[in-house]
Order: structure tokens, then C-alpha cells, then sequence
């Protein structure tokens, strides 16, 4: 395991989970040995991620283009686009939906999904 990677280098995969999503895993328990996962999210134009909610991890979103909206239990919609940084803890449903502009997403779980 090295410490410096370029992220050029690391292949697009589908989400296993979410149809039209595209993910690059960046840092993982699995492959690391981090206690994090870190990855990038693509979120196409017209699509989203339906509401869902991780039962032991902390979502943190950081959207570095794009536009959509967010929903997340006890917030509220709001406007989700670069610049912000969105905290959902454990055991709180959320969703993104009416993506406007294709979404790129750098997203931390803590503790780590894989």
C-alpha cells in the first residue's frame, strides 16, 4: 500500500446498489486498512439516489459540481451544490433527486462501509 495515488488512475465502477450511479473507491477498510471509506459519486442528470439510510455509518457529502436537491429527516429539501458540505448522521434517512446538472460527490462514511 502506498501512500499517494492518482485518482486518474483509479477506475469507474457501477454502484452496486443504485442503478446509473458511478463510484471510484478511493480509500476503504478493505483495501487500506482505513478506518473510512472515501470515494467519488457520479449522479447523472435526471437521476438520483432514492431514500435510503446507513444504519451505522456518518454520510459526509461534499459535492464538487453540480446541482440537485436533498432531503434529509428532520431538515428538510435543500438546495444540494458545490461549496457546501452536508453531515448526515447514523441511522437518518436521506435522498438526492431532481439532478439538474450531472453531480460529482467526494462522500466519506465513518466507520468505514467497506
Amino acid at each position: 500500500m502506498g501512500v499517494v495515488d492518482f485518482v486518474d488512475g483509479i477506475g469507474w465502477a457501477p454502484h452496486p446498489f443504485l442503478k446509473g450511479v458511478s463510484v471510484k473507491f478511493l480509500v476503504t477498510k478493505r483495501d487500506h486498512g482505513a478506518d473510512v471509506t472515501c470515494m467519488l459519486a457520479k449522479v447523472p442528470k435526471g437521476g438520483g439516489v432514492p431514500e435510503h439510510v446507513h444504519e451505522g455509518q456518518w454520510d459526509i457529502i461534499y459535492p464538487l459540481f453540480g446541482r440537485a436537491k436533498m432531503w434529509v429527516d428532520g431538515e428538510g429539501v435543500f438546495a444540494l451544490e458545490r461549496g457546501m458540505i452536508v453531515r448526515v448522521p447514523r441511522n437518518t434517512r436521506h435522498r438526492i433527486f431532481d439532478v439538474e446538472e450531472d453531480l460529482l460527490l467526494y462522500d466519506v462514511f465513518s466507520p468505514p462501509l467497506i
